[in-house]
């Protein structure tokens, strides 16, 4: 098909052709793929083998200096003038004996089991006393930062040795490199990797250490019949996973699948509506507020810029207490008793409705701005060729907003699949979910909601149930992340926005 073919169709059969475009493409793409496996293994033993031929070299090719360098980190580099960064590297060492000798190695060594003993009460006279020996939570949370720490130190290990033998070969030519001219590079050349030195190390604390750790409880029995340090917790493989996803054998598992499926798709349902109801209703808030002719378009925007003064938090709780079937403000004023948020259905529809009113005006500051700077010469020439404002909207407007803030939208949506505030203090995550009579209901599903998203399922099996089930928890998060980390990056990574950031003028 010639280019002037494809853009006299209309949008839909656009859209029909480029989504039969993806399945005929499937197996060349599928093909291709397979023919590049073999540069791209090539390249992946090039870069895993990479640290081993460094080392190699060192041990070959480095003088005493550069070998005593395995033993003591940083040894060729503060004998040569590289006295800060060897020190650096000394003292991570060190740091990491002590810490290997005094907790890391006995975390490590308990990983496989998670402790052998828990806490025991023995009776010291009259006096009760609890000893407690191994504490399963605490071995697993140091035994992930002790292999943190050890993926450092293989790091900071090849590199000592690389740059022992870099600067052992340049002082053959005469060229002594400082701690001076160091700072200088880190403050130069290599000045975007010291700026993101501080980020990576808080990602690393902050989102990779725990997320490695929630995985990892999923894979074990940790809820309250398994409470550490008092008892043991143990490794169940991928127990709570089949208890989530099995729909066969035991009525309770089949259950809870579908459970996970109202949930799952009422999360989904509730982010598609928050995410686009605002940012389109808060764009034509905005192009409402610009058009030519309405005045006091200061006063419009201040009154929607104090909402966002108010905490969401104080709105939604107060709205809250408004919406309440009994003694709300909005039924004594209606003089009925509308279920705004007992009735399962209606209480959806409100919470996205509400949600409407604390978003649309983010969006509407947002798009103000981005809407100043579309050229007004495209609206003149569209209005000269006859397009009505429709048509300059799906044309001019829309393609340009959606290219522009196409990044927001997508972090907008992975926020919305998370947004705990809203659902819980509005609703609570309520109605309850009801069941045929008879129905034995496991207790992680006991007081989950019909408008309750993952996220918030999450917090009442670990904290307002009776059967505080962490691993089941973690298992549910696991997902949450599984979805948000595709939408995150490879719904980003294919936008235009990305793929052609220099393209729209």
């Amino acid at each position: 098909m010639t280019t002037i073919e494809y853009l006299s169709m209309s949008n839909f059969e656009r859209f029909c052709y480029s989504f039969v475009e993806i399945f005929k493409r499937l197996p060349s793409r599928v093909a291709m793929g397979c023919s590049r496996l073999p540069s791209r293994f090539r390249r992946l033993l090039g870069k895993i083998s990479a640290p081993a031929v460094d080392v190699y070299n060192a041990a070959k090719y480095g003088d005493w200096r550069t070998r005593l360098s395995f033993i003591l980190m940083g040894f060729g580099l503060f004998t040569r003038r590289q006295i800060t960064r060897g020190v650096m590297y000394l003292v991570y060492e060190v740091f990491f004996i002590a810490f290997m000798f005094l907790v890391g190695g006995n975390a490590l060594a308990g990983l496989g089991t998670l402790g052998q003993l828990g806490s025991v009460i023995i009776t010291v006279g009259a006096v009760d006393a609890t000893i407690v020996y191994d504490d399963s939570l605490t071995i697993l949370i140091y035994s992930i930062i002790t292999i943190v720490l050890i993926l450092i130190l293989a790091v900071f290990y090849v590199a000592q040795l690389r740059d022992s033998l870099r600067l052992q070969r340049s002082a053959y030519i005469g060229h002594f490199a400082s701690d001076r001219e160091t700072l200088r590079n880190l403050l130069d050349k290599s000045y975007h990797r010291t700026l993101l030195t501080i980020p990576l190390a808080g990602v690393t604390i902050f989102t990779v250490i725990p997320v490695i750790i929630m995985v990892l409880i999923a894979f074990t029995n940790y809820n309250s019949n398994h409470l550490p340090p008092a008892t043991l917790v143990d490794w169940v493989g991928f127990a709570n996973f089949a208890s989530l996803f099995s729909a066969g054998g035991a009525s309770n598992n089949s259950l809870m699948v579908s459970i996970f499926g109202q949930v799952l798709a009422w999360t989904l349902v509730w982010a598609v509506f928050a995410t686009f109801t605002n940012y389109f209703l808060g764009m034509i808030v905005a192009m409402i507020i610009n058009t030519k002719g309405i005045r006091l378009k200061k006063m419009w925007r201040t009154i929607l810029i104090t909402t966002i003064a108010v905490p969401s938090f104080i709105s939604l709780m107060l709205m809250s207490m408004m919406l309440n079937q009994n003694f709300g403000v909005i039924n004594g004023i209606l003089g009925s008793k509308i279920p705004w948020l007992t009735n399962p259905w209606l209480a959806k529809v409100t919470i996205i409705v509400v949600n409407m009113w604390i978003g649309i005006p983010y969006t509407m500051l947002i798009c103000t701005g981005l809407l100043m700077n579309i050229p007004a010469d495209l609206y003149e020439s569209a209005k000269i060729d006859g397009a009505g404002p429709f048509k300059t909207y799906m044309r001019i407007t829309l393609p340009y907003m959606l290219f522009v803030t196409t990044p927001y939208l997508i972090s907008n949506f992975v926020g919305n699949i998370n947004n705990f505030n809203v659902i819980y203090l509005l609703s609570g995550g309520n109605p309850l979910m009801t069941f045929a009579p008879g129905t034995v209901v496991p207790q992680q599903a006991a007081t989950v909601g019909s408008t309750d998203l993952l996220i918030t399922w999450i917090y009442k099996m670990c904290l307002t149930t009776g059967f505080k089930d962490y691993a089941l928890a973690s298992v549910v998060g696991l997902l949450v992340f599984v979805v948000v980390a595709f939408f995150s990056l490879v719904v980003f990574n294919n936008s235009k926005s990305v793929k052609n950031e220099e393209d729209y003028q």
